[in-house]
């Protein structure tokens, strides 16, 4: 018998060439690169919550359904609590969606696109397909339904606005691809807030539509990690027996919840962030070789004539952390978050900066 324990034996043969996601960190940098809210928390609105948690005990399990958090959930999308599921963040509810409907199965995704969904799908099982979006990042909508009218086809998932392109998907061409197939269809609006149709008026049409939706965007939650799904009761129930039974934390269930009464503060900031978007918009385009594509989401996709890589660095040496996504249909592109206005100044300069030294070799 083998002494020498390797636990790599054991891993599943499907896992054994995954890379693990991997997300740097850097304490001392400008952040754009996750497209979070650059704005601080409104300081009311946290002192709102911190007397909430004073009358909660750390002491006992959070409420499993959320109850509270779903009622108020209900206010704001207009569906039922039946109709709604919270998760620590949109990750877990991705990776249940994956557990439930996917395993042994098939899914399509439209790259470029979200990485978690192939990444989660891995993890569950499920075999990803993939239907290329075209030249101007639309999805092939004709793609997508030939391929989610496969038989093992379980699971189709458009983003919209797309991460990291930034366009939308017309409402009714969601719609057509929804009512072509009988495979699930999952409508990520993470960055619905920023822009383009939300797709709850077809919740109660399509009983095989699931929307995703996050507090880590618009509403300066992503250190809290909250998000949430709108389905069918049915599709509920069934994603109840691979969710984690007290997944959400008080503390988060609370902020969520109190964000939800005060939206109007955020409301404000995600009004200053569209304003500031297309002012760096047009700042990021007018610098020399740069190709900024339009977004309708929190972040800005461009193209430099360098690899990414070497501006991704390059900016990195000055202060600026940013998103490469360089791939097969993003060649010598890189995602930048719209920040705060200084930040955003910065960005340029620095980028600027980047660009003329190569040019000067």
């Amino acid at each position: 018998m083998n002494t020498v324990f390797d636990p790599a034996f054991l891993l599943r043969e499907d896992l054994k060439t995954l890379v693990p996601y991997n997300a740097p960190y850097y304490a001392s940098v400008i952040k754009l690169d996750a497209n979070e809210n650059p704005y601080p928390f409104p300081a009311g609105i946290m002192e709102r919550i911190y007397e909430e948690m004073n009358r909660l005990a750390f002491n006992r399990y959070p409420d499993p359904m959320a109850v509270k958090l779903r009622e108020r959930l209900a206010l704001y999308t207009g569906v039922g609590p039946e109709g709604i599921m919270v998760g620590n963040g949109s990750d877990e509810l991705i990776l249940n969606i994956m557990l439930t409907y996917g395993t042994g199965a098939k899914f399509v995704v439209t790259s470029p696109t979200f990485a978690m969904y192939g990444l989660q799908g891995r993890v569950a099982g499920a075999e990803i397909i993939d239907v290329p979006r075209l030249e101007d990042f639309q999805i092939d909508a004709a793609g997508v339904k030939q391929a989610a009218a496969g038989p093992d086809v379980k699971l189709v998932f458009i983003c919209t606005p797309n991460n990291p392109t930034g366009n939308t998907v017309p409402r009714d061409v969601t719609e057509d691809i929804i009512r072509s197939t009988g495979a699930i269809v999952v409508v990520d609006e993470a960055y619905g807030e920023f822009g383009g149709d939300s797709c709850i008026p077809l919740l109660q049409r399509y009983p095989n539509l699931i929307i995703l939706r996050t507090f880590s965007k618009a509403f300066g939650l992503a250190g809290l990690r909250v998000g949430y799904l709108l389905a069918s009761p049915a599709i509920i129930n069934d994603l109840l027996k691979v969710k984690q039974p007290f997944n959400l934390n008080v503390f988060s269930q609370t902020a969520a919840r109190v964000v939800m009464e005060n939206r109007q503060a955020f409301q404000e900031r995600i009004q200053k962030i569209l304003a500031e978007r297309d002012r760096f918009f047009e700042e990021l385009s007018a610098v020399p070789g740069v190709e900024a594509f339009p977004t309708q989401a929190n972040f800005i996709l461009f193209r430099t004539p360098l690899p990414a890589r070497e501006v991704y660095d390059g900016l990195l040496k000055r202060g600026l952390l940013l998103r490469s996504v360089e791939g097969p249909a993003l060649s010598r592109c890189l995602r930048v978050s719209v920040g705060t206005a200084e930040d955003n100044k910065l960005f340029i300069e620095k980028l600027s900066d980047v660009l003329t030294q190569a040019s000067r070799g």
